[in-house]
């Protein structure tokens, strides 16, 4: 991933743990990451622990952030979810796999949030 990616999908990442703090849910974990992969943020949301991916882009050129998630990336996503549950003891838990997409306007530093609850099911 080159610099400038990185760099946006951090600050993403950053704006997303705040409107989530900001609207009730309680981070658990930021970047949870096994051999098989990564999860953006990990927190909680009433009863529900929540997976969430994170996904910011400067325009809809491509579609909306969220359309870029593959079935690949899902499954990745679920399993690394599995391992986070094993290791977290939480087996009896509620869990969810929620989306956010940023967008980002090029011309001012204005942005945009789209919370997708229950984005995804495997």
């Amino acid at each position: 991933m080159n610099s400038q990616k990185k760099e946006i999908g951090c600050y993403g990442e950053d704006l997303a743990e705040k409107y989530l703090k900001s609207i009730g849910y309680v981070i658990i974990k930021r970047n949870f990451r096994c051999k098989i992969g990564e999860i953006d943020i990990i927190a909680k949301d009433k009863e529900f622990i929540t997976f969430i991916e994170v996904k910011s882009r400067y325009g809809n050129l491509y579609g909306n952030p969220g359309e870029s998630i593959t079935y690949s990336k899902k499954l990745k996503i679920y399993k690394t979810a599995e391992v986070f549950i094993c290791k977290s003891k939480l087996h009896y838990a509620n869990f969810r796999f929620d989306v956010i997409e940023i967008m980002f306007n090029k011309q001012n530093n204005n942005y945009s949030i789209n919370l997708i609850k229950d984005a995804f099911q495997i």
